[in-house]
């Protein structure tokens, strides 16, 4: 299945999970009991916070996924397959520690660059460094907008 499909599938069952939740919420608020009013209102605010949790996710998802699409129409996307692995299938991390020079060189030569900052994005992830690929990706998407 691919990736798009099951992140799909996923937040549809979140959804449905969500309004279950939102009908406690209220059931929980209709006691009339001030206790059940505020956990009924708490348990109303926990489907917000994951609907909106889920939709920025989604967002970023399908934003990326965009992204990738345009550099590899374009030629652009990087191919690691010819770095070497480890028996783990991840890039052995000389190997990427040298990918990623390459790209951190490429996104300082050209810093209003969306397509660098995508790859050094990507290199953020070869690494390992996955906190740091994703705020990369963010500036790549803000670039990108």
């Amino acid at each position: 299945m691919k990736t798009r499909t099951v992140a799909l599938l996923l937040t549809a069952v979140l959804a449905v999970y969500f309004v279950l939740l939102g009908g406690r919420g209220v059931l929980l608020i209709g006691t009339g009991d001030p206790v059940g009013v505020g956990l009924g209102i708490g348990v109303l605010i926990l489907p917000l916070i994951g609907a909106w949790i889920a939709w920025t996710n989604l967002r970023f998802g399908l934003k990326t996924e965009r992204m990738a699409r345009q550099l590899a129409d374009e030629g652009g996307l990087p191919d690691t397959t010819s770095l070497p692995r480890r028996a783990s299938g991840r890039v052995d991390r000389d190997a990427a520690d040298a990918w990623f020079e390459e790209r951190r060189v490429e996104t300082e030569a050209d810093p209003d660059d969306w397509r660098s900052w995508f790859r050094l994005a990507q290199a953020y992830d070869l690494a390992g460094d996955r906190g740091r690929a994703r705020e990369t990706m963010r500036k790549a998407i803000a670039l990108y907008s």
